[in-house]
């Protein structure tokens, strides 16, 4: 599965961060992996340098082969928390998904 990590101006991912991420990414979505062909990760400030609640928003985008992607998308007080909530949210898309086609084969 290629990891593909994207962010706004607002936000530099770091070598040790990106790590960091596709470490998590890798763990969370181990069931997944024989499916998945890539995931993007969109990373951005949605107030930009102004403080807000729940201002970092994550988008994934899950290409799965054979089937149109999964697009999940969450808003957390910080990068992390977003990044948590939107993985919980693709795991349980994935889920539906992958019991789909275990029941058509």
């Amino acid at each position: 599965m290629i990891i593909q990590l994207n962010a706004d101006k607002n936000l530099t991912i770091h070598a040790e961060y990106e790590s960091q991420l596709t470490e998590k990414i890798n763990k969370e979505l181990s069931r997944f992996t024989d499916n998945l062909s890539r995931l993007e990760v969109h990373l951005s400030d949605e107030n930009g340098n102004k403080t807000g609640q729940d201002d970092k928003k994550c988008v994934l985008e899950a290409r799965i082969e054979g089937r149109q992607p999964v697009v999940v998308s969450t808003f957390g007080q910080t990068y992390d928390v977003a990044m948590n909530s939107a993985l919980d949210k693709l795991k349980n898309a994935l889920s539906t998904i992958d019991g789909k086609i275990k029941a058509h084969h």
